[in-house]
């Protein structure tokens, strides 16, 4: 018996069928596209109420909570607390005993404090926004914002150019810097029991001594 010829219409569309499959760009058998890596915005927020009760428990005020950058450095977190009535400091260390100190507090600089020197000498002149003083053997920069006094002091041996820039980076800290420089309470929530009191009177502790003594 001979065999059947094949229509020329199915030859047409298994030939279509064949060029499709070898020009597409996915198959079955291609592994699917890989997941994009989380970002950072990706983490737990930060709970604003513990960053303000924290600031409230070092008398700071969370908006004057200034943070920068300075290359090779970072905080010290165990020097960062208040200065003046309200304000925070936080000193950078690049653990070679080099420092930079970032303060921003109530008390903004203003050009009459600033007195002219003489070159490379002690003195104070108008950079910027600001002002570039220094004293003995410390330099620092200080300009006027959000009516507070930020200023990045360093000791000379600090080059100029890396505390000009530290001290155009400092910023109002955001949540995430709050979280990270501000002090943590460790005070307990409630009273300090003490076990010298007597249970009645004045409560002053008792030092009396028995006979003899």
């Amino acid at each position: 018996m001979r065999p059947r010829n094949t229509p020329p219409r199915l030859l047409l569309f298994a030939a279509g069928l064949a060029a499709l499959a070898g020009c597409g760009t996915v198959t079955a058998a291609d592994p699917p596209p890989a997941a994009p890596p989380a970002s950072a915005s990706a983490a737990p927020a930060v709970d604003r109420a513990d960053l303000e009760a924290r600031a409230r428990y070092a008398r700071i005020r969370v908006e004057h909570v200034y943070v920068t950058e300075a290359e090779g450095y970072t905080p010290a977190l165990q020097s960062a607390g208040v200065v003046g009535d309200d304000g925070f400091q936080v000193t950078y260390v690049d653990g070679k005993g080099g420092e930079v100190t970032l303060s921003a507090e109530r008390r903004p600089p203003n050009g009459e404090e600033c007195v002219a020197g003489p070159p490379d000498g002690d003195g104070c002149e108008a950079e910027g926004d600001g002002w570039y003083r220094r004293s003995g053997d410390r330099h620092a920069y200080l300009r006027e914002e959000n009516g507070l006094r930020v200023e990045v002091a360093a000791p000379l041996t600090v080059p100029r150019d890396l505390l000009r820039r530290a001290a155009a980076g400092a910023h109002r800290a955001d949540d995430a810097e709050l979280d990270a420089v501000l002090p943590r309470a460790t005070a307990p929530a409630g009273p300090v029991e003490r076990g010298d009191l007597p249970p009645v009177g004045d409560g002053a502790p008792d030092n009396s001594v028995g006979t003899g003594g």
